[in-house]
C-alpha cells in the first residue's frame, strides 16, 4: 500500500514537472523579444542621458571658473582703485 501511494505520487510529480517544464509559445517569445528591444531603447536612453549630464556639468564647472575669475578680476580692479582714491586723497592732504 505504501509503495503505491509512493509510486503514485512520484508519477504524479513527474508528469506535473513535465506539464510546467513545456517551452514558450511564439506569442512569449514575441513578448520578451518586445521587452528586450525595450530594454535596449532604455540602456541607449540612459547613456545618452548620461552623456548629457556630464556635458552640462563640464560646462557648469567651466562657467563656474569663468565667474570665479571675472570676481577675482573685479576684485583686484577695485582695490587698484582704492589705490589710486588713496592716493589722491594724499596729494590733497599733504
Amino acid at each position: 500500500m505504501n509503495n503505491k501511494f509512493l509510486l503514485i505520487a512520484g508519477v504524479s510529480s513527474v508528469l506535473l514537472l513535465a506539464g510546467c517544464a513545456s517551452g514558450p509559445d511564439e506569442e512569449t517569445t514575441a513578448k520578451m523579444a518586445d521587452q528586450d528591444a525595450r530594454v535596449s531603447q532604455l540602456e541607449q536612453d540612459v547613456a545618452a542621458l548620461k552623456a548629457a549630464h556630464e556635458k552640462d556639468a563640464a560646462m557648469h564647472d567651466q562657467s563656474a571658473m569663468e565667474a570665479k575669475e571675472a570676481a577675482m578680476a573685479a576684485q583686484e580692479e577695485a582695490a587698484r582703485a582704492n589705490e589710486r582714491l588713496d592716493n589722491i586723497a594724499q596729494s590733497y592732504t599733504k
